[in-house]
């Protein structure tokens, strides 16, 4: 009797025990504390309207220097890739052949001259004699002509003459323009100018340049609707500007100003051609290259500027995460205008105050808490991206 009233109680305690650890592994697991994240409160600003192209120089002016002449060319007389001056001599071709010809010219004037003076001199005797009646009317007529031609033949000569001493001038050959003059074309002893007018060699003028690039139409029409929006406003293009990354990725110091745009489209492409005009005192820039330039061509109004490691992409597009007021993280898909200064500027899809996820994107999710504090940039020997982010 007294072992079983023993085990009654036992048996309960044991129950009361196996309910109480039934209801502790009810409860689970602790739950993890939100992500700590670094985000920036967006606002609308202003910033420049850019555009990154790719653009090729090309020389100010281009002359080409030609033998105007017939002739055998006698010597070179400047050096090769050298700076030359306007009206500095390049070439010479023999003269000879040449002051012959001006001297021939200027015996036919002589001569013409001749001829007119004593047509002249018969010309006023006879007029003196036919209100008397020695001569004839027929006579004075003829007379009055062969003065009349005599002086006509005295100004072709002299049209000769200034021919020939222009063709004389020609044998020397000088630059047209102030630039470098580039490779001989023809070698000494060879016949130029006969028939046409040889190439002799090139001179482009280095300072300024040119570099010439191209726009895409749809590129244009949106600006001219935003324009029309008054979310951007397009730059005068007397001062729209460009700025240029040579090919070895350095900045040129030398800004450019836009000086022209197409007023057609090119059919071939698709896009409008544009011209800006660059500075180029140390000659460091040659006609023919390709660079990369960025043109200013405005301001955008409205706008948020968000780091560039803030906005992801994937296969639906650009987005970012924001935290909202809940301490929840949520996304937004965006629309990217262009990079300003490593940030993207975004010009659709955020609201002003947004919380924009800068550090630590790679632990939120869009519905799970998160908690926000003041994004601080990294020092320049720790701002390498985190490995999520490097692509490998």
């Amino acid at each position: 009797m007294n072992s079983s009233l023993l085990r009654t109680p036992l048996l309960c305690l044991g129950l009361l025990a196996l309910t109480a650890c039934g209801k502790g592994k009810e409860q689970g697991p602790p739950q993890m504390p939100p992500p700590d994240v670094g985000v920036i409160k967006v606002q609308p600003q202003t910033s420049p309207l850019t555009r990154d192209l790719v653009g090729r120089l090309s020389a100010y002016r281009s002359a080409d220097v030609r033998a105007r002449v017939a002739g055998v060319l006698l010597k070179r007389t400047y050096e090769e890739g050298t700076n030359v001056k306007q009206g500095q001599l390049l070439f010479q071709i023999d003269p000879a052949p040449l002051k012959a010809s001006l001297s021939a010219a200027q015996a036919s004037l002589a001569q013409a001259q001749a001829t007119w003076t004593n047509n002249k001199v018969t010309a006023r005797r006879v007029r003196e004699l036919a209100p008397k009646g020695y001569v004839s009317k027929s006579d004075l007529d003829n007379a009055l002509a062969a003065e009349r031609s005599a002086a006509a033949a005295v100004q072709a000569a002299r049209a000769n003459v200034e021919t020939a001493r222009i063709n004389l001038g020609y044998a020397n050959v000088t630059s047209p323009i102030d630039g470098r003059a580039g490779q001989q074309q023809v070698t000494e002893g060879a016949l130029v100018g006969n028939g046409e007018a040889t190439l002799l060699t090139t001179v482009d003028q280095m300072d300024p340049l040119y570099v010439n690039f191209t726009m895409g139409v749809d590129s244009l029409e949106q600006m001219r609707r935003a324009q029309s929006s008054g979310n951007v406003t397009l730059a005068d293009p007397n001062k729209a500007s460009v700025k240029i990354t040579l090919p070895d990725g350095s900045d040129y110091p030398e800004p450019g100003v836009l000086d022209f745009s197409d007023t057609t489209v090119n059919p071939s492409t698709g896009s409008v051609n544009l011209r800006a005009k660059v500075a180029n005192p140390k000659r460091s820039l040659l006609p023919g290259m390709y660079v990369t330039l960025k043109a200013n061509l405005g301001q955008q109004h409205k706008v948020f500027l968000v780091p560039q490691q803030a906005v992801q992409r994937d296969t639906v597009g650009a987005y970012v995460m924001t935290v909202g007021a809940d301490g929840k993280v949520v996304r937004k898909d965006i629309s990217t205008a262009d990079m300003v200064d490593g940030n993207w500027v975004i010009n659709d899809g955020l609201a002003a105050g947004d919380q924009v996820v800068v550090s630590g994107i790679q632990n939120v999710k869009a519905g799970a808490p998160a908690k926000a504090s003041p994004w601080k940039p990294a020092s320049s020997s720790s701002s390498q991206p985190p490995a999520a982010h490097s692509g490998k």
